[in-house]
C-alpha cells in the first residue's frame, strides 16, 4: 500500500519550479475559434523517465477545449516505460488511459488498486484532489493514450472516483471497412460508458487499407481524431500517424488509409467549457489564487478532502 499523504512531503522548492515551468493561465476564451488544425506530437519523457509523444498540451488548450492533454505511448522495449508514474497528485481535471496493447496497473493512496490489459481503458476523476501512480508493466508492445479532460468551474472539487473500463465494457460496431470501439458515448445505437461529468464521446477506429470512413459528429462540440497507428488521409492531404487533427463546424467527418496500411485512430467529440484555464503540473484550476492554494495544501499534507471511490 503506498504510504498516505500524511507521510508524502512534497518540497516547496520543487514544486514553485514545476509551477513556474508550466503554469499559464487561459482567459481570452472569448476569442475562440474552430477551423481545422494539425498538431504533430513532440517525443519527451515524464514520470520517472516513461518516453511518450505529447500531442495535446499547454500551447492546444484554447483550440481543443475541453481536452487538455493527450500523450501516445508507443514502444517494444519495456526499459522506454517500466519505471512509470510513481505517485502523484491531480486536481480539477479527468484522465481517460486506454492501450490498444500492454498492461497498466494503477493505485491510489487509500490502497484502491487496478489493472487495465489491451483493448481496455481507465477513467479517473480527480475532483478535489487524489493522489494515485500508474505503473506500465511490461509487454511486447505497449500501444496506447492518455488523454485529459477539463472538469467545468462548478465540477472542479467534486468527489474523486474512477473506473475500469473493461473490454466486456467496450461495445463494438463492424461495418465492410472498419471496427469503431465505442469508449464512451454513442454511435449507431452502439453504447460505451456514460461519462461521470464532461459528456464526450470516444471511439477507437480500425480502418481498412484503401478505405474510407464517414462519422456523424454535433456541430456544438470541439471534435478531433488521434492517428494511433498508420497515416490517414484527408481532404487530399496526407497524414502522418502521431498527428492530431482537429475539425471545424459541421455535421461529419470523412477519413481515409492509405492503400497499403490499416490506420486506427482515436476519434474524440465534447462540448467545448469556454472558461479560464490555471494550469500547473498535474494540477488545473480556473484561476492563479485556486491553483496556489492547492500548491499550499499539498505542502502542508490536506491536499486531499474526499476518499476516492471506485465505481463498478
Amino acid at each position: 500500500m503506498i504510504n498516505s499523504e500524511s507521510k508524502i512531503k512534497l518540497q516547496e522548492n520543487h514544486w514553485n519550479s514545476y509551477e513556474a515551468i508550466f503554469l499559464q493561465e487561459r482567459t481570452d476564451f472569448y476569442d475562440y475559434k474552430k477551423n481545422k488544425k494539425l498538431t504533430t506530437g513532440q517525443r519527451t519523457i515524464d514520470g520517472a523517465g516513461v518516453h511518450l509523444v505529447r500531442v495535446l498540451g499547454h500551447d492546444t488548450v484554447m483550440d481543443y477545449d475541453p481536452f487538455l492533454m493527450l500523450d501516445s505511448f508507443d514502444s517494444h522495449n519495456p526499459t522506454d516505460y517500466i519505471k512509470g508514474f510513481p505517485i502523484h497528485p491531480h486536481r480539477g481535471i479527468e484522465t481517460i488511459s486506454y492501450l490498444v496493447q500492454g498492461e497498466m496497473t494503477h493505485q491510489d493512496s487509500l490502497g484502491n488498486k487496478g489493472t487495465i490489459r489491451s483493448g481496455e481503458s481507465q477513467w479517473m476523476t480527480a475532483g478535489s484532489g487524489i493522489m494515485h501512480q500508474e505503473m506500465p508493466q511490461a509487454s511486447k508492445h505497449m500501444l496506447g493514450v492518455q488523454l485529459w479532460l477539463n472538469l467545468p468551474q462548478k465540477e472542479k472539487m467534486t468527489d474523486p472516483t474512477y473506473f475500469d473500463i473493461t473490454g466486456n465494457m467496450i461495445g463494438s460496431k463492424k461495418t465492410d471497412n472498419a471496427i469503431i470501439h465505442v469508449l464512451a458515448g454513442e454511435y449507431d445505437s452502439i453504447k460505451g460508458v456514460e461519462p461521470p461529468h464532461i459528456k464526450a464521446t470516444i471511439y477507437d477506429v480500425e480502418l481498412q487499407a484503401g478505405k474510407s470512413i464517414t462519422l456523424p459528429t454535433k456541430t456544438e462540440d470541439n471534435v478531433f481524431i488521434f492517428l494511433i497507428e498508420g497515416n490517414a488521409i484527408i481532404d487530399g492531404t496526407n497524414i502522418p500517424e502521431k498527428t492530431a487533427v482537429l475539425f471545424s463546424e459541421g455535421d461529419e467527418i470523412s477519413v481515409s488509409s492509405e492503400s497499403d496500411k490499416q490506420l486506427r485512430f482515436m476519434f474524440c467529440s465534447a462540448k467545448p467549457l469556454k472558461e479560464p484555464v490555471s494550469w500547473g503540473g498535474p494540477i488545473v484550476m480556473n484561476t492563479r489564487e485556486e491553483l496556489n492554494e492547492a500548491f499550499k495544501e499539498l505542502d502542508k499534507g490536506t491536499f486531499i478532502k474526499h476518499n476516492a471511490a471506485h465505481l463498478d
